[in-house]
């Protein structure tokens, strides 16, 4: 049976990519929804790249739902200087035509999980998690009704990449990330420690390419263009796909090792804001509440999202 899904995110070239392995694979993956928040562009562009991603990939069915328009308590920081203005630069696509939904995402996620039945529900949040912790918080009693949250944010060993200490999407929404991190909801996180090693080597997007299709040819101009600003950073020889990671782990858990540990969000110290402090070696008594990944095959990881693009 599919795994029932709502994806909350802020695409994002990356965040595209995820969304087009999730509607890829629908013997695995039933997409009730998509949630859009403010993050790496503004709400207008997100909501709006969400419906140009199901129109890319022949899905107009899925509903799209804008949410949060800004974090639960400080001003709004965005990605531009990564994802570009539009936040899905690289490729010309056209205007949506599909409508956007009249609802509030908040209210959608809450509406899902009242009528769906209990544990049968995966949030996948691929952003800031304000929309998810927006919903906890007026609605408390669906927080027990969620099957397990798969996010992609944090950072431990990789530390931060908006900040020192700070991954972009805890960054933007740290207050979010403390109320959904302590929520009690099993948590896997695919931290900055699993993404980064998931590069855009030559071969794996000469691959993607050779594929031929519309879709293909969205993910290899996306990748172009993203990855000039991650390969300058780091110095590596490609950008990692953050966001796919998380829809892989549904598709292919073992291609993925981490550790079950306490994880907590450090919204107080300017120097520190946005921290995901993770106690890898065990060394407080704090309970734990995340399934922290660690590692990841990342010939499988691009092996599998090869073969699934093809199918679009």
């Amino acid at each position: 049976m599919a795994t029932k899904i709502i994806i909350d995110t802020d695409p994002g070239q990356d965040d595209a990519v995820a969304i087009l392995l999730a509607l890829a694979s629908p013997k695995e993956i039933e997409v009730l929804g998509i949630t859009a928040v403010a993050g790496n562009v503004p709400l207008a562009l997100t909501q709006k790249n969400a419906r140009i991603i199901c129109e890319l990939a022949g899905r107009t069915d899925i509903p799209v739902f804008a949410g949060c328009d800004r974090p639960m308590i400080h001003p709004l920081v965005t990605a531009e200087h990564v994802h570009g203005k539009t936040g899905l630069d690289g490729i010309a696509l056209p205007e949506p035509t599909m409508p956007l939904q009249d609802r509030h995402a908040v209210d959608f996620i809450i509406d899902t999980l009242r009528a769906e039945p209990s544990g049968t529900v995966t949030l996948c949040p691929l952003g800031p998690l304000t929309n998810i912790a927006t919903a906890f918080a007026k609605a408390p009693e669906i927080i027990a009704r969620v099957q397990q949250i798969i996010l992609m944010g944090g950072a431990y060993f990789e530390v931060g990449n908006i900040t020192p200490a700070a991954e972009f999407n805890i960054y933007v929404d740290p207050e979010a990330a403390k109320i959904v991190f302590q929520s009690g909801v099993p948590l896997v996180v695919m931290p900055l420690d699993v993404t980064h090693k998931v590069l855009t080597t030559r071969p794996r997007i000469d691959a993607i390419r050779a594929i031929g299709s519309p879709v293909a040819h969205a993910v290899v101009s996306w990748t172009d263009f993203f990855e000039r600003f991650d390969m300058a950073k780091y110095g590596a020889e490609g950008a990692p796909l953050h966001d796919p990671c998380v829809i892989a782990y549904l598709l292919a858990p073992d291609l993925f090792s981490g550790r079950h540990i306490n994880v907590e969000i450090e919204t107080g110290s300017p120097l520190t804001r946005g921290m995901t402090v993770a106690d890898w070696w065990g060394v407080t008594t704090r309970p734990k509440n995340a399934t922290f990944m660690g590692d990841v095959d990342a010939a499988g990881f691009y092996e599998l999202l090869t073969a699934r693009l093809a199918q679009i």
